[in-house]
């Protein structure tokens, strides 16, 4: 797989039927490698390495309903309070992040109404605050740690 821009993390793969899968220690399952389960895969590793956010705060792949829609949300983290406090997009790497990644993220946010947003495809990442007031985001150089969440 395409080397992307986080630091180095070690995975656990499987070989079945002549398909990888890589284990995702949040699903706590091996889940069929794709570019786009590469990229999410080491967004989780971030949250837990990088960032500090505990485990059992980090969800991944739920449905959701956007309009009488069902989608799937990628990555959503938690606060201690239980309410929703980032949501993540996850692209493949060959995938351009455009204004319609964000109006994709904006639209799962009117339903999760997440304080904080990432958009990546493992190349390029994307971190930003929400404005509800003004109803816009404010791009960030990084994400909060846990430390300063909680």
């Amino acid at each position: 797989m395409q080397k992307l821009n986080f630091p180095t993390y070690s995975f656990r793969f499987k070989n079945s039927e002549n398909k990888i899968a890589i284990f995702d220690e949040i699903r706590k399952k091996f889940i069929l490698l794709t570019p786009e389960e590469w990229v999410r895969q080491h967004i989780i590793q971030f949250l837990l390495h990088e960032k500090k956010y505990p485990k059992s705060y980090i969800n991944v792949e739920k449905l959701i309903k956007i309009n009488d829609t069902n989608k799937r949300y990628d990555i959503v983290v938690y606060q201690p309070n239980g309410e929703l406090f980032l949501l993540i997009e996850c692209k493949a790497p060959q995938v351009k992040i455009t204004q319609e990644t964000f109006d994709q993220i904006a639209r799962y946010n009117l339903v999760l109404n997440a304080k904080y947003l990432m958009v990546s495809n493992g190349l390029n990442h994307y971190f930003c605050q929400m404005d509800f007031e003004k109803e816009k985001y404010i791009f960030l150089d990084s994400l909060p740690s846990y430390i300063e969440v909680k």
